[in-house]
């Protein structure tokens, strides 16, 4: 139980290091990972309004249905929040890989968002 609480707070330590440097825009906002132990959730946020502009994560419907390993899974939401991007006319992001080593899914995520259009 303590290493867990270990990896919690240093996990925290990193993001909030993160947060302090990259600020999400209206015309550039801030790509936000979310990785649990089954799912993988992302968010475009608009720092500055404190807004949320587009979403997709793992746990939808379309992804439920899906046979497949996490990492592919986590490539298919790149794709779509891509998509959802494109269609609120977003081009650019920044990407906040929320405190997690940029390896396994959140590399997949972030390839599959590249994939789709979207430029960091």
């Amino acid at each position: 139980m303590a290493n867990n609480k270990a990896k919690t707070e240093r996990r925290n330590r990193i993001r909030f290091g993160i947060r302090s440097k990259i600020k999400g825009t209206a015309q550039r906002p801030r790509l936000s990972v979310y990785r649990s132990n089954r799912e993988i959730y992302v968010q475009l946020i608009d720092d500055v309004n404190s807004h949320t502009l587009a979403s997709a994560s793992s746990h939808e419907k379309d992804f439920e249905t899906l046979k497949a390993p996490k990492k592919d899974i986590s490539k298919q939401v790149g794709l779509e929040i891509a998509k959802r991007a494109k269609a609120a006319g977003i081009e650019t992001v920044v990407f906040d890989r929320g405190g997690y080593l940029y390896h396994g899914r959140v590399q997949a995520l972030a390839d599959g968002a590249r994939e789709g259009g979207l430029k960091f």
